[in-house]
């Protein structure tokens, strides 16, 4: 996964797989992102989440600094626990539904 300044200038193109993508620009390495909205199925009240699975956000996570915000957007307010939770998972910061913001 490679990340790039989105502005005005910045074209998106869809990929094979359906998801738009910005096609060149300025990279943006990691450890400089200060806030992630990211993808999700549920979360629960500990700010895990069960995403689109493979495990692509955690590996992304891992590498950007501690500090980072990691920022859920869900229709569904959260699940009391998510069961299959595993070592490499990263909770979120904060998960916002259409009637709550969630901090953890």
């Amino acid at each position: 996964m490679y990340h790039f300044v989105w502005d005005k200038q910045t074209l998106i193109e869809q990929n094979s797989w359906g998801i738009p993508e910005p096609l060149g620009g300025v990279r943006v390495d990691e450890q400089e992102i200060d806030l992630v909205f990211v993808p999700l199925l549920v979360f629960d009240e500990m700010g895990y989440r069960v995403g689109y699975g493979k495990g692509y956000y955690d590996r992304f996570l891992s590498k950007c600094r501690s500090d980072i915000q990691k920022v859920g957007l869900s229709f569904f307010e959260p699940i009391a626990q998510i069961s299959d939770r595993d070592a490499y998972d990263i909770p979120l910061t904060a998960g916002i539904t259409p009637t709550q913001t969630y901090y953890f």
